[in-house]
């Protein structure tokens, strides 16, 4: 893995935006993954000002969400589907058809997730996959203890993932599962990302990329890959040792 820090959450945001401009230009036709949460809203809000000035051409790549809350579409305030729609898609005209994501209310959620899988291995894998990391090192929401060689998947929620999940809603909402792509995913991903501000993720970043190796980090199978880009401000970096 190749570790950069960046000054502020902004410059973080835009040179992860860089990196998705860079692939664009390089293969126009890529199969991209998007996280939400606080973490990617920079980076989306340089990828929006790119497209309108022309830096980078989204009309041939396909995005794909990462994760997103059992029981929730794009009409949920505070769903990652909400999210994306809200401070990307919807911004930018994006064309539907180049659009993948989970229907986290599906009857059949593992059949939901087999056709995420499919999707991906159709159209020759995943060439960027970003993620932001929780403050229980879960990535997307394959909390601690997820196996790193799963695929798709319904995840049980760990209670701290539904308590700082809260600060996406407006009002006391009910989390217990979520859909996710898996660490298997992030795996054989050509590029893996992970995105991350402030002195708050601090310690499990440093846990994370310095620690012991364990499905009980989740993030720490970053540790294991080669191809993973892992960007962060001063503040996120704060706790690594001999970092740079």
């Amino acid at each position: 893995m190749k570790i950069s820090i960046y000054p502020t959450p902004d410059d973080m945001s835009k040179a992860a935006a860089d990196l998705v401009a860079a692939q664009l230009a390089e293969k126009p036709t890529s199969l991209i993954v998007f996280p939400s949460g606080s973490s990617p809203t920079g980076m989306l809000q340089y990828l929006v000002q790119y497209a309108k000035e022309g830096k980078a051409d989204f009309s041939q790549c396909t995005i794909i969400g990462l994760d997103e809350w059992v029981g929730m579409d794009e009409r949920d305030y505070g769903s990652c589907k909400h999210y994306l729609h809200t401070n990307f898609f919807n911004l930018l005209d994006f064309d539907p058809e180049r659009v993948a994501m989970f229907d986290a209310k599906a009857e059949d959620l593992e059949a939901e997730c087999a056709r995420m899988n499919s999707f991906i291995s159709s159209h020759g894998g995943l060439d960027v996959m970003i993620v932001g990391i929780g403050m229980n090192a879960h990535l997307g929401l394959n909390e601690p203890g997820t196996p790193f060689d799963l695929y798709a998947h319904v995840s049980e929620l760990a209670p701290i993932t539904v308590e700082v999940g809260q600060k996406y809603f407006q009002q006391a909402t009910v989390l217990t599962q979520g859909i996710t792509l898996g660490l298997q995913h992030l795996t054989e991903a050509k590029m893996a990302v992970l995105i991350a501000s402030g002195e708050n993720k601090a310690g499990i970043i440093a846990e994370s990329l310095q620690g012991h190796i364990s499905t009980d980090v989740p993030a720490s199978i970053l540790q294991n890959m080669s191809h993973a880009r892992i960007l962060l401000d001063a503040g996120a970096a704060a706790k690594l040792e001999h970092a740079s």
